[in-house]
């Protein structure tokens, strides 16, 4: 292919991913903040369709779909209740006394036992509890777990408030949904508790309203990739002007795509390959993640429904947990990001850490948002070391460990 007919099916290609944004105000839902989030992807979006036609797309997203083994665990189910009657789903993996666990066991706590603690893990916006697919490969028969899924999100049902009452989501009420989800699955005994992004939010929300709760039966925390509060500065890695335009629209454009749920449904699937692009961008760094991978984050963020999407956006805004953080300086905590995260910038996990000087603070290298999925890894161990602190085994004996 010559230079000129190159750069003309380029600018070509460029036009496509534009006018694939363009679909969003074609629907008649302003889209230019989302236009805004998208543009960063769509010139790598263009490229790709140079070479790819969206048949044989189509036909990779699906071999994907059929061969990946992410999110394919599952536990023991159950149902807790929320304070508003909202079901939510858990799944709880017993600790075993099997002897095949042992090369397992011994990889990641050395020659004695992990303590008989709880480890409850709680997930991010628009995911759900298959994100810690590989800390759940590593840890499970090894130590007792509890994986959930938030109101309205993967298996766990419509918040009640908001579906019948229009009550708006807030950080404090996932904080009440997570003590209903530990009486339900982990009602004694010592806790680890382990969120992400919004997880760690919600385990921030708890010790607010339970105090208690986390001096008698806490007695370690992970916060990863998360924030205290102040995420109406984050820029997402935009411009400044280019943000500024997002923050003074982008609430009103949520409740336009929340209010026409099933015509953007529509247009997600019309612009599925430039919004694959944008996932991508936004939560891993490297560029040569396994596209296995980038496809199971993809998978669950698609299943969030877009007024979900637009329901959980205005409760981050309000989000101010800075002063929470004060119940857990007395325990061991693992505040863990990666470096180039987009969404939770490194920054908010170092203010944590300010705010919590006896924490370990790890800042992942050439690691985005969904880091325990691009460097499952180093999340695993440094859980792993975790759970040495708080008696699970002791730090001094470990030898040669590896994530799952």
């Amino acid at each position: 292919m010559s230079e000129s007919s190159t750069g003309a099916a380029a600018a070509e290609a460029v036009a496509q991913a534009a006018d694939a944004a363009g679909n969003w105000r074609r629907a008649g839902v302003a889209g230019a903040a989302i236009g805004v989030i998208a543009a960063g992807a769509a010139a790598g979006v263009a490229i790709e369709r140079l070479t790819v036609g969206r048949g044989m797309r189509k036909k990779a997203r699906l071999a994907l779909d059929a061969s990946g083994p992410y999110g394919s665990l599952r536990g023991m189910p159950g149902t807790a209740y929320a304070d508003d009657g909202t079901e939510l789903s858990y799944e709880v993996e017993e600790a075993e006394a099997d002897s095949e666990q042992g090369p397992r066991r011994r990889r990641l706590f050395g020659r004695r036992d992990p303590a008989p603690v709880t480890v409850v893990f709680s997930h991010g916006y628009c995911l759900s509890q298959d994100s810690w697919h590989f800390q759940r490969a590593a840890l499970r028969g090894v130590v007792r777990a509890v994986y959930w899924d938030q109101r309205s999100h993967a298996r766990s049902a419509r918040g009640v408030d908001q579906l019948e009452h229009g009550v708006p989501v807030s950080i404090d009420q996932l904080g009440r949904d997570l003590k209903a989800v530990i009486d339900a699955a982990a009602p004694e005994g010592p806790l680890v508790l382990v969120g992400h992004s919004m997880g760690g939010m919600t385990t921030m929300a708890l010790a607010d309203q339970f105090p208690e709760l986390i001096r008698e039966r806490v007695v370690g925390v992970a916060l990863v990739g998360t924030s205290s509060g102040q995420l109406g500065q984050v820029n997402f890695g935009l411009p400044v002007a280019g943000m500024n335009a997002v923050r003074r629209v982008l609430p009103g454009v949520l409740r336009a795509l929340g209010s026409q749920a099933e015509l953007v449904e529509k247009g997600r699937r019309a612009t599925a390959d430039l919004f694959a692009g944008v996932i991508k961008r936004y939560s891993f760094s490297r560029r040569d993640v396994d596209p296995a991978i980038a496809r199971f984050a993809e998978r669950m963020i698609e299943a969030t429904p877009i007024d979900v999407v637009a329901e959980f956006y205005p409760a981050f805004a309000e989000h101010d947990k800075a002063a929470a953080l004060k119940h857990f300086a007395e325990l061991p905590v693992l505040v863990l990001a990666g470096d180039k995260d987009l969404i939770t910038p490194s920054e908010h996990s170092e203010a944590i850490a300010d705010l919590l000087p006896d924490a370990e603070l790890v800042l992942v290298p050439d690691a985005g948002h969904l880091v325990m999925l691009e460097h499952p890894e180093v999340v695993t161990d440094r859980l792993a070391d975790l759970l040495g602190r708080v008696g699970a085994a002791p730090a001094a004996d470990r030898e040669g460990r590896v994530g799952g």
